[in-house]
């Protein structure tokens, strides 16, 4: 009674006030108590399947906390014998029907089973192994299936329905037949999958693994008659510390073009470069189109995953999607123009890499529109293995500049890597106001956060322009049908994954909003620190798109057709 009116629940003898939390599962953890989990995650819906998360009532009854409402006066157990000995249970089972080959999994650093069963002190299991043969699908470009290591949380079924709206894979069959597929057991590249590659990242084992192309790297750099550049892409600069044991979110861009070089990398160049460019030919077309009453909104189309699911899904709004091509694709096409013919006169090939937060990069690699262009696309997660196996101490490691051959790239660029980073970059450049206080004006009107969907109003000349920036595809489709229905917004910024580039499906998966809030801090730090923050401070950069004269459209620019 007395916890009633404290509006508190009890938790292994802790008292927690209860604050609007959804589950007890929530409330537990705000107690301090790290309740291991497979499907559950805050932004999906409660699947309730793993039961690791369940606790002991005060009448010894068992459930799960991600299924359970929070009520005051509750006196829960998390840390039972007879909890432990059901977790232990569960993961024995899970274990009995489940590759046990971690050494050579592709998500043996990362995978919660391999954790739990070490958490819990699983030496041995008790049942004869009734593992499935491996069944892999590797037609994608950007992910790789195999539902032998599955173990049925659902977290990939309701993050491509729920979150992206997508719905390429759900469960199929029933009882011990069930199973995550395709429709009609397809390979995954027949589907309407865009490659954003989330289910990846909210996968707990190796079922659903980011494709790895790191040896067909490790090969050119081998090569002594190929010449190796690489561009890095800017959220990948914020998502490499924590997993080195540095500050999480810290700026590590000089660490990594160390890394690189060590690796054998000739040229290392900042994809911020690409990103004014894109500022400055975005920019333009945007104008052109107001002043030309061209039908609005424009969307923008640095990322691959928006594009591959406006090609599935609205193909009519194909001609409003800017004509730009991404960042990667426009400082590969420049670089392929400066090196291309002078590797070929000394007897080399060139070859590029782009080091990415996404996993759609692959396939937009491999388009017909761009190929060639890029050789390799590795993500930030197959990044990091690379460091790892090159056995350098990435935390001691001396920082060096990358590559300026197009001169130093602006903090609008570098900020590209949030969502509304696009936008608030293309405000700077059409303000034509460099000033610390036009700067700080524009970052109050409405573009930044990791919202889901934003919108706002700036002013033009004399003109209003309405925009809105949206992150996730769930939420992309509500605002399109908006759209549809008479709301009216001259400039639209999609993002296939929510929060932007920094939860990209190639980056180590961000669990909670804090790893989200640094590594976006970090972005706007470095943009901070910039010595020039707006696009067409970049001269140098100018100067080279006047440089390519009439070969720039055919270079920079890509018209997107059904």
């Amino acid at each position: 009674m007395e916890n009633k009116e404290k509006n508190t629940i009890t938790v292994d003898g802790i008292e927690v006030e209860l604050d609007g939390e959804r589950n007890l599962l929530e409330v537990i953890r705000k107690a301090g108590i790290d309740m291991p989990t497979f499907c559950y995650y805050p932004e999906l819906s409660i699947y309730g399947a793993c039961r690791m998360c369940v606790f002991e009532d005060e009448k010894g009854r068992i459930d799960s906390s991600c299924s359970t409402i929070p009520r005051a006066g509750m006196a829960v157990k998390t840390n039972t014998a007879r909890l432990r000995r059901y977790r232990k249970d569960i993961l024995e089972l899970l274990l009995a029907n489940h590759c046990r080959d971690c050494t050579t999994c592709e998500k043996n650093d990362s995978c919660k089973l391999r954790e739990f069963a070490a958490k819990y002190g699983l030496t041995d299991v008790r049942f004869p192994n009734t593992k499935k043969e491996p069944e892999i699908d590797d037609s994608s470009a950007c992910i790789v299936r195999d539902a032998s290591k599955c173990i049925l949380c659902g977290a990939c079924v309701r993050v491509c329905s729920e979150i992206q709206n997508v719905g390429a894979i759900a469960f199929a069959k029933r009882s011990s037949k069930v199973t995550v597929s395709t429709a009609f057991g397809v390979p995954i590249s027949r589907t309407n999958c865009i490659g954003c590659g989330q289910c990846a990242a909210y996968c707990p084992t190796g079922a659903i693994t980011v494709r790895n192309d790191t040896q067909k790297v490790w090969d050119a750099l081998a090569d002594k008659d190929t010449y190796v550049t690489a561009q890095i892409a800017p959220a990948v600069r914020v998502a490499v510390s924590k997993e080195f044991g540095l500050e999480d979110g810290e700026n590590v861009i000089g660490k990594i073009c160390t890394a690189l070089r060590y690796m054998g990398v000739d040229e290392v160049y900042d994809t911020t470069v690409g990103a004014d460019m894109t500022v400055f030919e975005e920019t333009e077309e945007f104008v052109r189109k107001l002043e030309n009453g061209d039908k609005l909104p424009m969307f923008t189309s640095c990322c691959p995953g928006w594009i591959r699911f406006a090609e599935k899904n609205y193909p009519e709004l194909l001609p409003q999607i800017s004509t730009c091509r991404s960042p990667m694709q426009m400082l590969a096409s420049a670089l392929s123009k400066k090196l291309d013919k002078k590797c070929a006169s000394e007897g080399k090939k060139h070859y590029h890499i782009a080091v990415m937060p996404c996993t759609a990069k692959k396939f937009e690699a491999k388009r017909e529109e761009f190929a060639g262009m890029v050789d390799a696309v590795i993500t930030t997660v197959e990044l990091i293995k690379m460091i790892k196996q090159s056995g350098l101490m990435f935390d001691k490691i001396k920082p060096s500049d990358p590559d300026s051959v197009y001169g130093p790239s602006s903090g609008a660029g570098v900020i590209f890597g949030v969502t509304g980073g696009v936008t608030e970059a293309v405000i700077r450049k059409a303000a034509n106001d460099s000033s610390d206080s036009a700067l700080e004006e524009i970052s109050y009107t409405g573009v930044r956060g990791l919202e889901g969907v934003k919108e706002a109003c700036v002013k033009l000349s004399d003109r209003e322009i309405k925009i809105a920036v949206v992150s996730g595809l769930a939420n992309t489709s509500a605002l399109l049908e908006s759209i549809k229905e008479g709301k009216h917004y001259d400039l639209v910024e999609v993002m296939a994954c929510p929060g932007g580039c920094i939860c990209g499906g190639g980056q180590p998966h961000a669990e909670d909003d804090g790893t989200k809030n640094n590594r976006a801090r970090g972005l706007y730090s470095s943009d901070e620190r910039s010595v020039i923050r707006t696009s067409q401070q970049n001269k140098q950069v100018e100067e080279l798109l006047s440089s390519f004269g009439g070969e720039k459209h055919h270079l920079l620019h890509v018209n997107y057709v059904k």
